[in-house]
């Protein structure tokens, strides 16, 4: 910039000491130096000033320019953040869809392992019956068969005692005592069977409640979001000995009484 205004400066010396032109407010200057001052001050000017002439000249091209490139910038993030939501909610949609699946899955493994344990207690419940009524069935098969060896031993000691005049008083007393005795052992025999029959049922009965119970929580468990008490990183395993200390502390059912 220091050779623009020496330039300058120069040109107005000349201007200054060029002859006039008579009659006239004109001068005479070397035109070939000014000439070479004017170029001087053309390559003086920085490069700088052109490209801004430029700009100038092309404003409204460059505005123009600028503002479509700015709407389809702005398009372009509208389309992109319309994808990102879309994709968004699309993985979203799949992701519900997915753990819904998953809890389906769980409630149905759930399902089939509540039916599967039922199925059991009922198979266990079947062969503890069954064996329990065998048992009733050949312990009063026993008290029947004493019964009536009692009552035939009975019956021939009398008949015995009958045929024989002198002792026809202590045999009817024997053979009452004997039938009574046989009476006596087939009542107990049937006492012990249903002893027997009910202390079965009611260890069963227990058996298969804690069980019922167990299949009832793990249920409602599921359907509440928290996973099954079996179900690993879904959710807490409830420690053994708090749930013995809250399972003797919930009411249970009266034992009911097996009636053949």
């Amino acid at each position: 910039m220091f050779r623009v205004f020496e330039s300058l400066d120069e040109l107005v010396q000349i201007i200054e000491e060029a002859h006039g032109v008579p009659l006239s407010a004109n001068c005479m200057v070397p035109r070939q130096r000014v000439l070479e001052l004017l170029d001087e001050l053309r390559d003086a000017f920085p490069a700088e000033l052109d490209d801004a002439q430029d700009v100038l000249d092309q404003r409204d091209e460059i505005i123009d320019d600028a503002e479509a490139r700015a709407n389809n910038t702005i398009s372009t993030a509208d389309d992109e953040a319309h994808r990102i939501v879309d994709e968004a909610n699309a993985r979203a949609t799949q992701e519900i869809e997915d753990a819904q699946a998953r809890a389906d899955n769980t409630i149905g493994a759930a399902e089939d392992e509540a039916a599967r344990v039922r199925e059991d207690a009922q198979r266990e419940y079947d062969d503890v019956v069954g064996r329990a009524a065998a048992e009733a069935d050949r312990l009063i098969a026993d008290g029947n068969a004493s019964y009536d060896r009692s009552v035939a031993e009975g019956r021939e000691e009398q008949a015995r005692l009958i045929a024989e005049s002198t002792v026809v008083r202590e045999a009817n007393e024997e053979a009452r005592r004997v039938v009574a005795d046989a009476h006596a052992d087939s009542t107990r025999l049937r006492e012990e069977c249903d002893r027997y029959v009910d202390g079965k049922l009611a260890e069963f009965e227990e058996s298969l409640s804690a069980t019922l119970r167990s299949v009832n929580r793990d249920r409602s468990a599921l359907r509440s979001g928290a996973g099954a008490s079996g179900a690993g990183a879904q959710g807490e395993r409830e420690p053994r000995e708090a749930r013995e200390v809250r399972e003797s502390r919930e009411p249970r059912e009266p034992r009911r009484r097996y009636e053949r």
